[in-house]
């Protein structure tokens, strides 16, 4: 979900040779369909029942990318650096993260009161460290199913899966190519791909949908593809650009016809997986390629930060349903925000020259952007008035919610 649109495409016969890696503005297009049908799933817009599928697009893309970009360090380099690859992912994913983070919680705090504020900024702890799937699991949250009063940082829970899955998947390769086993890594990402697809049909069910273990087969289904990349030249162009359309089809029909009732992960998430990769191994640029959706790619990383506790906190700050211009503007201005966040900061942090040039820096900025968020939250629940109930204070949330559902 999270990593830049580029992708290992180049002639059978340059492979060994490798070297070069180049943009492919369909996977922009692909990532800006994924996060539009979030979005739109998350505004309610009906007939998108089954939008929550963008995730899975999510996935399996950021699989694909951020596997073609470490084979690409391995052939020039003739090994993988893991203190490089996390220096990479922060720089990456946690200066919008914290920020996003940050936000909502004093947003929390200042329009839904202190005692639903004070509730939001455990959420952010766990969403913080990269555990937040475990969080809201272990709470019993039904992703699917309508929430009394969602958290406004819920959707992190995916975030911290993709996170879960690169502490494993690059030092799985380190240990291979350390091994002299590199001819092995294929089998073996094959190998746990099948296993975590079976558990999770076996385990279908709340805990299913947020665990790395039952979602793990999706990004390392993009992890395989990427293994693959080398022949995908071989394809015929026709033949590859039809690939593209069925898979950009499937993830279509499956946005249309999925819903709250449909068994998900399990078999039901191997239809927008498999189009995804129909996608990536295909040529979709006739398409996806096309500007708008390459720029709405570009920022569907931030946008799919920000839409989820705009919608919430003003719902739950107007104390019922939204009315649908309200939904639409809301998500208007979280495009906004995607914007502002994607130019001011995370495209300069990601290209920032001297971050790059350093691990320290770029690690050192990583814990102070972890730590940023943990503060906040530790200074906003000392601070509030609800940690001294004998204060006599009314903690009720603002703006006219029920007491009950903030």
């Amino acid at each position: 979900m999270t990593e830049t649109t580029t992708g290992v495409r180049r002639p059978a016969a340059s492979a060994a040779a490798g070297s070069t890696i180049r943009f492919r503005p369909d996977i922009e297009g692909l990532r800006a369909v994924a996060v539009v049908l979030v979005v739109l799933f998350h505004a309610g817009v009906p007939g998108l029942a089954g939008g929550y599928i963008g995730v899975d697009v999510f996935f399996v893309v950021s699989g694909f990318l951020i596997t073609s970009l470490m084979l690409r360090e391995i052939r020039e380099t003739g090994g993988l650096s893991l203190i490089g690859f996390y220096a990479r992912r922060a720089r990456r994913i946690l200066p919008a993260a914290a920020v996003v983070l940050v936000a909502t919680l004093l947003a929390s705090y200042h329009w839904l009161g202190y005692l639903r504020g004070d509730e939001i900024a455990g959420d952010v702890v766990w969403s913080a460290l990269f555990a937040g799937n475990f969080h809201f699991a272990a709470g019993g949250t039904d992703y699917l199913a309508s929430q009394g009063a969602p958290s406004p940082v819920q959707h992190f829970w995916s975030l911290a899966v993709e996170e879960q899955f690169y502490l494993v998947w690059p030092a799985a390769i380190v240990v291979l190519l350390w091994l002299g086993f590199r001819w092995a890594i294929g089998w073996w990402l094959a190998a746990a791909v099948a296993a975590s697809f079976a558990y999770s049909i076996w385990q279908t069910g709340t805990w299913a949908y947020f665990s790395p273990v039952t979602r793990g087969w999706e990004l390392g289904a993009g992890c395989l593809l990427a293994l693959a990349a080398t022949r995908l030249d071989r394809i015929p162009y026709r033949i590859a650009t039809a690939m593209a359309g069925t898979g950009l089809a499937l993830i279509v029909v499956a946005a249309l016809t999925f819903d709250d009732a449909t068994p998900f992960p399990g078999y039901a998430a191997a239809l927008p997986v498999l189009a995804t990769v129909l996608v990536l191994a295909g040529r979709g640029d006739s398409v996806l390629g096309r500007w708008p959706l390459v720029r709405l790619g570009r920022v569907s990383y931030p946008f799919y930060l920000w839409h989820w506790p705009v919608l919430v906190i003003a719902g739950q700050a107007y104390g019922g349903p939204l009315p649908a211009t309200s939904r639409a503007l809301l998500v208007v201005a979280s495009l906004g925000l995607a914007v502002i966040t994607y130019v001011c900061l995370e495209d300069p942090i990601r290209r920032s020259a001297h971050l790059r040039r350093s691990y320290v820096l770029s690690l050192s900025l990583a814990a102070w952007l972890i730590v940023a968020p943990l503060a906040v939250a530790r200074w906003q629940t000392s601070t509030s008035p609800a940690a001294d109930p004998g204060n006599g204070a009314e903690y009720t949330p603002r703006l006219g919610a029920p007491r009950d559902q903030p």
